[in-house]
């Protein structure tokens, strides 16, 4: 699973990516300096895998992942091809959601592409593009299901109606993630065409180091105007964020966290809420060899989550052994969870809950 980070040339993306990436992506003060999109694979700030580690002092520890792609500068016109738009537009459709970075910060020294500072009209840019390569999608399906609806094929006049409210409402400027559809019609007719208005976002306002603990005026305009969008706004001070991953040692980051009266740096909140963003929770392995952090989707069965391992798990699942992280804490070792019977037996239907320690049985 991928999240994107998108947004307007010179908002702060590149150095973002950085922050929470060890690949370095080239940071410039000029557009497109991001040109083949940067894939970071980022490791998800878990508490809970350093209590496990604590308590199984294992050989060694596996976190979490989530894939950050940094995608180049998008700018008006890359729905029609322009600047790097296609490209963009591409590398944007292969990701599972996205970070859309607006800059919420006055820097005289930091050109903006549109001479101004703005985050609600950088956003309405970018949305514009998107909501015009999905209109795009739309029509092209629209041409092929109305010959179908046309000889009377229910199925093809259910779809039609479904493509021309979603072309209703984004020629309105309205994305494809605020319209309510049935289950059911969601999944057979909707989400196939993949549109880009559709993905799951969350807007990153990128402040400077004085707003990085309340945010500013720019921030609240960016809340009152996402309210309607089930979207999460998220303030970070990228630039800071950039001189604490300066910083080697730990005591050094926590002093300079304290300073500016952050309890940790943003970039973990941005992490762990792009893993939420991306429908994803946590199982843990934990054993004398290693103590590991597993993702599964929010909804996973046993068997799937046992998959995730190895194939071979899901096709000859038998049964899981669970017990609660909590409990796990409580007792101290997994020998003493079973001695107050705290483990459970789980069958293939068990829907895995955020922080079970888990252990399959299997026969193949």
């Amino acid at each position: 699973m991928k999240a994107g980070i998108v947004g307007l040339p010179n908002v702060g993306k590149s150095t973002l990516f950085n922050c929470l990436s060890n690949a370095k992506a080239q940071s410039a003060n000029f557009p497109f300096c991001t040109i083949e999109p940067n894939i970071g694979v980022v490791n998800v700030p878990d508490p809970r895998l350093e209590k496990l580690e604590e308590l199984v002092k294992p050989e060694r520890v596996l976190p979490a992942t989530v894939e950050i792609v940094d995608i180049a500068g998008l700018v008006k016109g890359a729905s029609k091809g322009e600047g790097l738009g296609n490209q963009f537009l591409a590398n944007i459709r292969e990701t599972d959601a996205i970070l859309h970075v607006l800059r919420c910060f006055n820097d005289d020294n930091i050109v903006h592409v549109d001479g101004s500072v703005d985050p609600i009209r950088d956003k309405e840019t970018i949305d514009m593009e998107l909501q015009l390569k999905d209109l795009d999608t739309v029509e092209k399906k629209l041409d092929k299901v109305k010959r179908a609806a046309k000889t009377g094929n229910k199925e093809a006049q259910k779809e039609e109606a479904i493509l021309l409210k979603i072309k209703e409402n984004l020629e309105a400027g309205v994305s494809v993630r605020a319209l309510e559809f049935t289950e059911e019609d969601y999944e057979e007719f909707v989400k196939p065409s993949q549109f880009i208005t559709d993905k799951p976002v969350m807007y990153v306002c990128n402040v400077d180091e004085s707003a990085a603990n309340t945010g500013n005026a720019y921030v609240e305009q960016v809340r009152e105007a996402v309210k309607d969008e089930n979207a999460e706004v998220l303030v970070l001070a990228v630039g800071t964020e950039a001189d604490i991953n300066e910083l080697d040692d730990y005591e050094e980051r926590q002093m300079f966290l304290a300073d500016i009266g952050l309890d940790e740096p943003g970039s973990a909140k941005l992490i762990r809420s792009a893993y939420k963003l991306l429908n994803q929770q946590t199982y843990f392995t934990a054993g004398v060899k290693e103590v590991r952090a597993w993702t599964v989707n929010v909804g996973a069965t046993g068997p799937q989550a046992a998959g995730v391992i190895h194939t071979d798990f899901e096709k000859g699942f038998i049964r899981a052994e669970v017990i609660a992280y909590e409990d796990y804490v409580t007792y101290g070792s997994e020998a003493k969870v079973k001695e107050a019977g705290k483990m459970r037996v789980e069958g293939k239907n068990y829907i895995v809950k955020d922080g079970d320690v888990m252990h399959f049985l299997f026969n193949v």
